[in-house]
């Protein structure tokens, strides 16, 4: 199992408060550069301005405080990355003995620098903090709360013992008489809120929980444990959609979900339309961030549903989440089913958003059809559409849902709209360093801006994720047998450049159309039943058999493995350092119709590619059809690791 994610810098609190007590002095600056180089190694992301500015205000504070409470034995861990996300960091968390009972004690402390806030349009789990973009953000308290339920749920060295962790906020300097609305909640919760005000109540809460002893081996205890699995999605999408747990969600994940209850809520007070754009890359936890808003707005009695365009992801969270249970079986729909005949609903939380389409067609019942865009039909048939989208993966040429669509449809409507960024991804370990080899190895810019023109970079390794090379298809396929076989879960797919033969449902065999020299495999089953061991193309990702067939964008995208095979074919292609695409090696009969522009396709092929690459959780195994390819990945990745073993910490689901 692995191992706690390592603090961005751990020190006894008398040493950090050293190194802090003179300001703009050496030993202060020292120690923010390593904590900026420690938090880039440990997640991938470098350190913004925001946080530099927030460490150099905010904890010299309360290392001064601690010292001031006579705990300079205790041991600090700064910037701490959550378990199995590395986007959100607890800024402390101290370690210690707890004075009572003598056992090991933690305390997860979120600080922050508002002079003032207030909360957000009446809104108890919403403020607004006296920040220059005045953003509304989720309560402190809550955040604090979740991190500590985060931790609780994945950290092997509380299991038992949940109570040995606490939650505070700091608020060092607001007076309580700015921030007055926010004790309201804090009140109602598990963890504590101290300002400015309250500091001498600060000083001792900190007394009364720790003695005054070294807090190391606590420390040592907690990062040496084993950092515990996250549930599966479709496990916890099934319990939490009958009530019986919910998803923890952090940092953005948590303002976009409470974003959505505060316009569900205020378009009744208004008696108004609201409409909330919830964007993130792969694996950032939309699917999660929708689940939840569709177990707790559905347990609230509002009318909602969750609708997709994608029959992969609709089908299995229909056989998972709504086994043997209709009414949950029933939330699940298609964006198809949305036209003037849909009953009016409260929300419609339409997941995979960048599969919408231009109009709605059924060529077998033409009156079931729309005649408006299906983002025009989703809008118009509940109070509050929620859209959860990624841009880079509108992968065919009728799909056109994008963020300026969107907002330009609510313009038109005259509808309010509130836009809210994940600010990254959480698959591939969660990390960030691979999210952007890929964007600059295909030539992509992020969800909100263009790509900057900066080429290719070699692999640098990421204890958070795997880039293997393999030198054959056969080897790819070896290695990812290795894995099922040590209970990972894995899957092979290829970009569309192989015809797709029609199943002989006769026989009940699968053509292996995938030729790569001796080595041929079928693609998955293109038919709504099994053939012979081939799962459904619905149920390609998750059923038992899958591994078997090669999947393809259409039945790949929304899934997630814990190791992603992809096979580039000859549409994408290493001419003179970069990847070009090549229409003619094109497989796919909607990317090579007349209509689809040389630019259109360009794009859709370097997006495909970027979904299949961000499939996996734990690596990815890389095979190139074209020799020139593979010699150009051979030198940016080099050659495939030796030891690629290790437990299994899940398995496939949707993103």
């Amino acid at each position: 199992m692995a191992t706690m994610p390592l603090p961005a810098y751990r020190a006894s609190v008398e040493r950090i408060a050293e190194m802090l007590s003179v300001p703009g002095s050496v030993m202060e600056k020292r120690l923010m550069e390593t904590i900026a180089t420690n938090l880039k190694k440990e997640t991938g992301r470098g350190s913004t301005p925001g946080q530099r500015a927030a460490w150099t205000n905010s904890l010299p504070i309360l290392f001064g405080d601690l010292m001031e409470a006579g705990l300079g034995k205790l041991e600090a861990l700064i910037e701490v990355p959550m378990p199995g996300n590395k986007i959100t960091q607890a800024d402390v968390v101290l370690a210690g003995v707890d004075r009572d009972m003598g056992g090991d004690t933690y305390l997860a402390i979120e600080l922050k620098q508002w002079r003032s806030a207030d909360l957000f349009e009446e809104d108890p789990e919403m403020v607004i903090p006296s920040t220059r973009f005045r953003e509304p953000v989720t309560h402190p308290v809550i955040q604090a709360e979740q991190y500590c339920e985060h931790l609780r749920n994945h950290c092997g060295a509380l299991q038992g013992t949940p109570h040995a962790l606490s939650g505070v906020v700091y608020l060092h300097n607001a007076p309580r008489e700015n921030v007055r609305r926010l004790f309201d909640l804090a009140g109602e919760r598990d963890v504590q809120l101290f300002t400015l005000s309250e500091r001498g109540a600060f000083l001792e809460y900190l007394r009364s929980r720790f003695a005054e002893e070294s807090g190391a081996k606590a420390a040592d205890r907690l990062l040496s444990g084993t950092a515990r699995p996250g549930r599966h999605l479709l496990a916890q999408a099934a319990d939490s959609l009958k009530g019986r747990n919910h998803f923890v969600l952090l940092g953005r994940q948590n303002d976009a979900f409470r974003m959505v209850m505060h316009e569900v809520e205020q378009s009744y007070r208004a008696n108004s339309k609201r409409i909330v754009i919830i964007t993130g890359g792969p694996g950032s936890g939309k699917s999660a961030i929708a689940i939840e808003l569709l177990a707790t707005l559905s347990g609230k009695d509002y009318k909602v549903r969750f609708a997709t365009g994608s029959q992969a992801l609709t089908e299995t969270l229909r056989r998972h989440a709504g086994w043997r249970n209709k009414r949950i079986k029933d939330l699940f729909v298609y964006f198809s089913d949305f036209t003037r005949r849909h009953p009016y609903l409260d929300v419609i939380v339409a997941d995979e958003s960048h599969r919408l389409r231009k109009k709605t067609f059924n060529r077998w019942q033409p009156a079931l059809g729309s005649d408006r865009p299906q983002i025009e039909d989703i809008i118009e048939s509940c109070r509050v559409p929620v859209f959860l989208l990624d841009e880079h993966q509108v992968v065919r040429p009728g799909e056109v849902g994008t963020i300026a669509a969107i907002k330009a449809q609510a313009q038109q409507l005259d509808v309010r709209f509130r836009h809210v960024s994940l600010e990254g991804q959480w698959r591939c370990g969660g990390s960030a360093t691979y999210d952007e080899w890929v964007r600059r190895l295909l030539g992509l810019g992020d969800e909100d801006s263009a790509w900057d023109g900066s080429g290719p970079k070699p692999w640098t390794k990421d204890p958070a994720f795997e880039v293997v090379l393999a030198v054959s298809p056969e080897e790819m396929e070896r290695t990812l047998r290795e894995k099922v076989s040590d209970g990972w879960s894995a899957r092979m797919t290829a970009g569309f450049c192989w015809p797709w033969t029609k199943p002989d449902t006769g026989a009940k065999t699968l053509t292996p159309d995938v030729e790569i020299g001796d080595w041929a495999r079928p693609w998955n089953a293109n038919s709504t039943t099994w053939v012979g061991d081939a799962p459904p193309k619905a149920l390609w990702a998750t059923e038992e058999g899958g591994f078997e067939q090669i999947g393809c964008i259409y039945t790949a995208q929304g899934m997630e493995f814990d190791w992603a095979g992809v096979i580039i074919g000859p549409d994408l292609v290493a001419r003179g350092g970069k990847l070009v695409t090549e229409r003619e090696a094109c497989k796919d009969g909607e990317l090579r119709k007349k209509g689809v522009t040389p630019e259109r396709f360009d794009r859709l092929i370097r997006n495909t590619y970027k979904v299949l690459l961000t499939r996996g959780l734990r690596g990815v195994v890389i095979y190139a059809v074209d020799p020139a390819t593979q010699e150009f990945l051979s030198g940016l990745i080099g050659s495939p690791l030796a030891d690629r073993a290790g437990p299994p910490v899940t398995s496939a689901f949707p993103e």
